[in-house]
């Protein structure tokens, strides 16, 4: 189990002003040492600056009661100065290095009624102190999750990026939303280049169509959904779902279950999602899709999208695009690609093969929090189609977008989203991006799949690891481990299975007990429950493998 090494890092706040206030006080350049700080009445200010001050100017500082407004919704240097930067070293030491050390827990568990007494969440009439707000944080704190950690691999996101958290961070301080260059230009302008370049990544010549970051990948989806059905039949903007017949989509059994949720959020029915076969190792049976279009014509449906699936939720399985593609040519359907999970793959020379054919879809799901680890959220929808968006969902409020502006309104991008309040999410992304550099994110991408490489073939060498797919594709690992007491079973006999589905549950109970690491598990099919590891966490080496397989059979090996 982890040990809880803590480690202290002093945070700094500098001013990078001018003072010059008269014979009161003499000019500080921004030159000058200002990185140590003394403190009169509460008020901070750089040593220089003090020393510089009139005796009468510190009397008066220290005599005056400062101006405290608590309700008020704005920093200043003498009331939020200090707490703003111990806040940000607590965060700094307990939720960034303390929490992503190896030797430290993923969690510290307890039970949803205990923690409900060990957390002081209840609203109050009068304002805590910042004493009080910083024990806050330091309970909120311990008693998270640490999703940064090297050994939480439980979902589709994981790892605190450095850079990707310092973009996180300028996003909350400028608080901007992203729906008119008036108010957000750096960052429309930020969009535009980030998306074009991800277009060009998935193959649309010339990076030309259009795209939007949108709050994950469920809605990402859903703009598809949206996007397609209007492309089939505009006149659905207008008057709505009376003008449509019975419309059907086309997604694999093993597909996010997003598409159903917002097929049936946007008026065209769950029933109208028809579920398409997948082969032995997870792919859509593409024999299966075209007999389920015929079937779907035939009792009167209009088929007029499919949903194939480029790095599957469970399995990790890429669906074969090309011969998608060429149904959907055929049958004239509009083809969207779910690479919320996969799409990272298109950074690697060596992966990218993995989505071929992903440059003749219509519209592409690609989340950068996923495979990429930037910060959530951080999803994008991509189309080839350099109008849908705008025709479909643009109602030109007057309010908003006016288009008499004295600049040029195509920057104002807000009426192609359905949203209108919209968080700056490209900023840590493009942070990461230019750090690491577009090879950098290659890099990454293949350290994960190498890690994925390692880890499968060090289980299937080990007794008791029994893989469910053999051959991975992504970085999804899915395997059992069967313990002794198991071993001798027949495979085939009810027992083997009854017995083998309650061993991820309870190593998962252990794992999270004792704080070492998150893997998830989960039953697909007719398959007992079975482990899923999932990398996306490039820091990670050959010893963290290692330390996983053999943790995993320290909590199984009693059962």
């Amino acid at each position: 189990m982890p040990s809880n090494r803590m480690l202290d890092v002093a945070l700094q706040v500098t001013d990078d002003f001018n003072v010059s206030s008269g014979s009161d006080s003499a000019g500080v350049s921004e030159d000058e040492d200002v990185h140590l700080f003394t403190t009169i009445n509460n008020t901070i200010l750089s040593k220089p600056l003090a020393k510089s001050l009139s005796q009468n100017k510190k009397d008066e500082l220290k005599t005056s009661k400062p101006n405290v407004k608590r309700y008020a919704s704005l920093p200043n240097r003498e009331q939020h100065q200090k707490f703003l930067t111990d806040f940000l070293s607590e965060v700094l030491n307990g939720a960034v290095f303390n929490a992503t050390d190896r030797t430290n827990k993923v969690l510290n568990w307890v039970d949803p009624e205990n923690l409900k007494q060990a957390l002081d969440l209840e609203l109050k009439n009068d304002p805590d102190s910042d004493e009080k707000l910083l024990q806050l944080a330091k309970a909120i704190i311990q008693h998270s999750v640490k999703t940064g950690h090297p050994y939480f691999m439980n979902q589709l996101f994981s790892s605190l990026d450095p850079y990707g958290f310092a973009g996180q961070i300028l996003t909350d301080a400028l608080n901007p939303s992203v729906y008119t260059f008036e108010v957000s230009p750096v960052f429309v302008l930020m969009e535009e280049v980030v998306l074009k370049e991800m277009r060009n990544i998935v193959g649309y010549p010339n990076g030309v169509g259009d795209g939007i970051f949108c709050p994950g990948g469920s809605m990402a989806n859903g703009y598809a959904i949206s996007c397609a059905r209007y492309n089939f039949m505009p006149e659905v903007k207008t008057r709505g779902l009376h003008a449509l017949p019975r419309l059907a989509i086309f997604t694999s059994e093993d597909a996010h279950y997003s598409i159903k949720k917002l097929a049936s959020f946007m008026g065209i029915g769950s029933d109208n999602v028809y579920s398409i076969r997948t082969d032995t190792v997870g792919k859509m049976r593409v024999d299966h899709l075209e007999a389920e279009i015929l079937r779907a014509k035939s009792d009167g449906a209009l088929p007029f999208m499919v949903s194939a699936t480029s790095g599957t939720t469970v399995i990790g399985a890429f669906d074969p695009l090309d011969q998608i593609a060429d149904l959907c040519l055929k049958y004239k359907l509009w083809l969207h690609v779910d690479a919320a999970w996969g799409g990272g793959a298109l950074m690697s020379k060596k992966y990218r093969k993995l989505l071929k054919g992903i440059e003749r879809s219509d519209s592409v799901t690609w989340n950068p929090h996923k495979l990429l680890a930037a910060p959530q959220q951080c999803s994008t929808f991509l189309t080839r189609h350099e109008a849908v968006l705008s025709d479909c969902h643009s109602t030109n409020a007057t309010y908003l977008f006016q288009k008499d502006k004295f600049y040029d309104t195509r920057y104002d991008i807000g009426d192609k989203h359905i949203q209108c309040g919209r968080r700056a999410d490209v900023l840590k992304f493009w942070f990461m991006w230019r750090a690491k550099g577009t090879s950098g994110l290659e890099q990454h991408i293949d350290k994960l799949f190498e890690n994925a490489e390692y880890f499968t073939n060090s289980i299937k060498s080990r007794t008791g690891f029994e893989m469910v797919v053999e051959n991975p594709e992504c970085t999804n690992v899915c395997f059992w481990y069967v313990p002794p007491s198991l071993r001798n079973l027949s495979r085939d006999s009810p027992e083997f299975s009854e017995r083998l589905h309650k061993v991820a549950p309870k190593v998962k109970e252990r794992m999270m007990r004792e704080g070492s690491m998150m893997i998830t598990y989960q039953p697909i099919h007719d398959k007992p429950n079975f482990f899923r590891l999932v990398l996306q966490n490039s820091s990670l080496d050959r010893s963290d493998m290692n330390y996983i397989i053999d943790k995993i059979e320290q909590l199984a090996n009693d059962l």
